[in-house]
């Protein structure tokens, strides 16, 4: 949850002049903090009617100022002042309430009192009544929050307030003078009267207020779903409601802002648009989106999308945008918004950055994929702001500080664009959440309070911390209606031209034949390009497959921009796109530059020989960036001086499956034309391309890439997969001899040493193997012998070493695999159906394995551990005990343990001195550190002490 704030709160931030009402708060405030005797507040009369009045009349004053209030103040301070007249309505009409209550004793005589009641003084009893009531934070409303929600937590607020009246009047000197019927009614009556009366009096002031105020009104648009839209044209209007569009700001301003607006840009910025279609304006094409939303508190599941179906839907996403922005948790915690590959999270901040530019907000877009260099992605918040900054206002050079300043109270809003490239990029910025949202804190302190909305592939949600008020939103998919109107707008924008060529444009029963693909805003866009070309989609040929529709695109394109090549050729164009992505996907940024383009691509694609080529020579460096670059609409020039990157970031995915394929079947042409030749039985197998292709990063280091392999296999004969298997198989088992001569040893795109390029190989040899393969494959059947088990433990030590956090979970993720024991003999098998994996798929065999354990026993230890961790029978120096010998001596390394540490840690009266060597010995392999340390602390180990340990060191 986030700080809201109290009645003590609201008088300092309204500036409640009632001297009275302000010197019984600050007594009652002062009583909390050093105690009644140190507050030096002895001679204060203890007078609860007289509070009552004061706070009536206030609360009518505040109402009545509220207009004056909300005017010639910067964004952030009307926000504070609205938040502020709502903890004061919700006060002043409880204490209407209580007046008019019908109680067995008048207010003035609860307050004729004597100066010592029940052994307590009465200034100090009336000091504890005044903090219940006036110093507890109050509920406020919030966008994603219901009405009825925010009425219910008033009404708990109530009954809070009767309650320690209740037992502020149980110990005063009327309650003896009350009849015993009475005492007994007396706690009913305060907690059925008072809050069912105040409830009504706040329904009132609360429309009263919702009317006076826009950020109320369009709070209470939220559950009402709006008419269709597009481009997130509501959020501009409810903004202007809020206050005119501001004009006269600096020129500095005006360059930061005309940056934001994109709308009248095409919906894909692309490189070359084809030239036989007309891609909508983004402020036309681009549909308002529909979210789930939910509060990500640390037992939250966000990276599972089943978890997101039970969490509320969003009816009005502009509304909600509006209300948030507008609320005080913007500024106190960041918005997460999660989505699938292709569900429009880049297109979202470009187009609420456009809405937001003429507003009373400034949107700053970073694209957190796109920072300049590798540091830069390391970096703390404000530099990476101040990078984008400096690409946006070009020689306009200025720090962020200085733009917030020039901005002259507009609010900031800065909108970090794909997390997912922090996380998977193999820099592991698991706690980047934190680290905005102490950013957001410092800025606070300094008097620059900034909103941040951050945006996340879905599939990496598990991997981050998630801090305290964080809120998340989920993209979700197209609806049939959203199908019908996005279809609508295509045809729109290309009816005429698709006539010139007798064809007609996608229609909506034809696209949501596809199902999913048809649901996500990207996948859509690309059905209705590859049905422009020729009306495919219209004739009944079943539905296309991602990695289909992917390949049929580019194809058809090149061919397009060829004039009518040969499919040679037009390999040849996809081998060299296919070379950008895995220069991208080695270097772990989905942007490459002209520099890094003009060493990988000769050095790849020239057929692998070591000689000099010609990219000393001007024009042929040139040549190579074009070719690689220009032609296609599928790449676009990524800022004035950070490179180049693919239209989305599942393009350079598929690629990278699609050039790994190109190599695998090349692999068997050449085993093929070799045929029965003497020599070829004793040859070794030219396997230089599949080794220049595989053996920088783990294939699996990106889901996506997996599923596009899956499905070129299913393309491809049984027949061909059959002896691709054979030859894998064969690789794998000589992957870590030494090989005298290679060809394309020039392609180096990252300087890794040979054991990790000897594993990623490897790694890459038994992911195909089992992708290939129609069948499960048996660990035996590929590392043949009596010692498969051992060579198989070495191949996953290798792996777990050398592969990086990101590879070796990639791989643990990707494979299913269970222990098999057929006469007598111990096996594994790695692939087949969902389900066959057993409890603990690739991540219970190959752990298991790589740290010396039969997968059966680790959930032998699984299940000791889950018992130790709950305290079951034995006394807790005993599990302690055995704790610390499963930690030294068996070398475990499991959630279970994570959970077991963090379970004991929390018990009552557990010394976490006791535990802390246990932690140690947990944190001492620097290879597995960052892991552990965020499993601990999910587990519910404080940084703290972990930071602590750490010193130890």
């Amino acid at each position: 949850m986030i700080e809201t704030p109290s009645y003590a709160d609201a008088l300092k931030i309204l500036g409640c002049k009632d001297a009275r009402l302000v010197k019984v708060v600050g007594f009652a405030a002062a009583a909390a903090r050093t105690g009644w005797a140190l507050a030096g507040a002895g001679q204060l009369a203890a007078g609860l009617a007289d509070m009552r009045t004061s706070i009536v009349l206030y609360g009518e004053d505040v109402a009545r100022r509220m207009p004056e209030l909300k005017t010639g103040v910067d964004r952030f301070t009307r926000t504070q002042r609205l938040a502020a007249a709502h903890a004061v309505i919700v006060v002043s009409a409880y204490f209407e309430a209580l007046g008019e209550a019908k109680l067995p004793f008048t207010l003035d005589r609860l307050d004729r009192g004597e100066r010592i009641s029940h052994g307590v003084p009465t200034p100090e009893r009336f000091a504890r009544l005044v903090a219940s009531l006036l110093l507890e934070r109050l509920p406020t409303p919030e966008p994603h929050v219901p009405y009825a929600e925010t009425r219910l937590a008033v009404e708990r607020a109530y009954q809070r307030m009767s309650e320690a009246l209740a037992g502020y009047v149980g110990g005063m000197a009327v309650w003896d003078e009350l009849t015993v019927d009475d005492q007994l009614l007396l706690p009913r009556m305060l907690a059925e009267g008072p809050p069912a009366h105040a409830l009504r009096i706040y329904d009132e002031d609360y429309r009263s207020l919702a009317l006076d105020s826009h950020e109320f009104g369009v709070r209470s648009l939220v559950t009402e779903r709006p008419p269709p839209a597009t481009a997130l044209s509501r959020v501009a209007w409810l903004l202007a409601e809020l206050a005119p569009p501001r004009v006269g700001d600096r020129p500095v301003i005006h360059l930061a802002r005309m940056a934001a607006s994109a709308l009248d840009q095409p919906l894909l910025q692309a490189g070359k648009l084809p030239e036989d279609v007309s891609l909508p304006l983004l402020g036309e094409g681009y549909l308002s989106p529909r979210f789930r939303v939910a509060e990500l508190t640390p037992d939250a599941s966000p990276a599972q999308l089943d978890w997101w179906e039970d969490q509320r839907a969003l009816p009005d996403t502009e509304a909600f945008l509006v209300g948030h922005l507008t609320s005080l948790r913007a500024t106190r915690a960041p918005l997460l918004v999660l989505g699938e590959p292709g569900s429009g999270k880049t297109k979202f901040t470009e187009v609420l950055a456009a809405r937001l530019a003429r507003s009373e907000f400034l949107p700053i877009r970073v694209e957190l994929g796109g920072l300049d260099t590798p540091t830069a992605t390391r970096a703390g918040v404000t530099e990476q702001i101040e990078q984008a900054l400096a690409a946006m206002l070009g020689d306009q050079r200025m720090g962020y500080a200085e733009l917030v300043e020039a901005a002259d109270g507009a609010l900031p809003v800065i909108l970090l664009d794909g997390m997912d490239e922090l996380v998977q990029g193999g820099l592991n910025r698991y706690d980047y959440l934190e680290r905005v949202r102490e950013f957001q804190a410092g800025e606070a302190e300094l008097g620059r309070p900034v909103a941040v909305i951050v945006t996340s592939r879905t599939v990496v949600a598990d991997r981050i911390r998630l801090p305290e008020g964080l809120l998340g939103l989920q993209l979700q998919p197209f609806d049939d209606d959203q199908v019908r109107q996005w279809l609508d707008i295509w045809d729109q924008a290309n009816r005429a031209l698709l006539a010139r060529r007798d064809l007609t444009p996608l229609p909506a029963a034809s696209a949501l034949a596809h199902g999913e693909m048809a649901r996500q805003p990207l996948l859509l866009l690309l059905l209705a390009l590859y049905d422009a070309g020729g009306n495919a989609l219209q004739h009944d040929h079943g539905p296309l497959g991602r990695a289909r529709l992917y390949e049929v695109l580019l194809r058809d394109f090149t061919e397009r921009e060829t004039g009518g090549v040969r499919r040679v050729v037009i390999d040849q164009e996809l081998v060299l796109l296919g070379t950008v992505a895995l220069s991208m996907l080695a270097r772990g940024r989905p942007v490459i530059t002209a520099e890094a383009l003009d060493r990988d691509l000769p050095a790849l694609c020239r057929g692998g020989e070591d000689h000099a080529d010609d990219a000393g020579q001007e024009d042929g460096r040139t040549d190579w960036v074009r070719k690689a670059t220009e032609r296609f609409f599928f790449v676009r020039k990524h800022g004035p001086r950070t490179g180049y990157a693919f239209l989305h970031a599942s393009f350079g995915e598929f690629l990278v499956a699609w050039l790994a394929m190109y190599a695998l079947r090349d692999l068997d042409r050449r085993r093929r034309l070799a045929g029965d030749e003497p020599l070829a039985l004793v040859q070794a197998v030219d396997d230089d391309l599949l080794y220049a292709v595989t053996s920088h990063s783990c294939l699996a280091e990106r889901g996506p890439t997996v599923g596009f392999i899956l499905e070129l296999l299913d393309e491809v004969p049984s027949a061909v997969r059959a002896r691709c298997v054979e030859l894998l198989a064969g690789l794998l088992r000589r992957a870590l001899h030494e090989r005298r001569r290679r060809h394309f040893t020039r392609f180096r795109p990252v300087r890794h040493t040979l054991a990790r390029r000897l594993a990623a190989y490897s790694a890459n040899l038994a992911l195909l193997i089992v992708c290939a393969s129609e069948e499960p494959v048996r660990v035996s059947s590929i590392l043949p012998g009596p010692g498969h088990l051992e060579e198989w433990s070495s191949l996953c030590h290798l792996w777990k070493g050398q592969l990086g956090q990101e590879g070796w979970s990639g791989l643990v993720t990707a494979l299913a695999a269970r222990r098999v024991v057929a006469d007598g003999e111990e096996d594994v098998v790695l692939g087949g159906p969902e389900g066959d994996a057993g409890d603990g798929g690739m991540g219970d065999v190959v752990v298991a394995v790589a740290t010396g354990h039969a997968p059966g026993h680790r959930r032998l230890l699984d299940q000791l551990l889950r018992a130790v961790g709950e305290g079951r029978f034995l006394p807790y120096r005993e599990r302690l005990a055995i704790l610390e010998e499963l930690v030294r001596t068996v070398a475990v390394r499991s959630p279970a343990m994570h959970r077991a540490l963090g379970a004991m840690w929390a018990e009552d009266g557990a010394d976490p001195a006791e535990l802390r060597p246990l932690l140690q010995a947990m944190l001492a392999d620097p290879a597995d550190r960052m892991g552990t340390w965020e499993q601990l602390v999910r587990a519910g180990i404080p940084e703290t002490a972990l930071w602590e340990i750490q010193g130890l060191d």
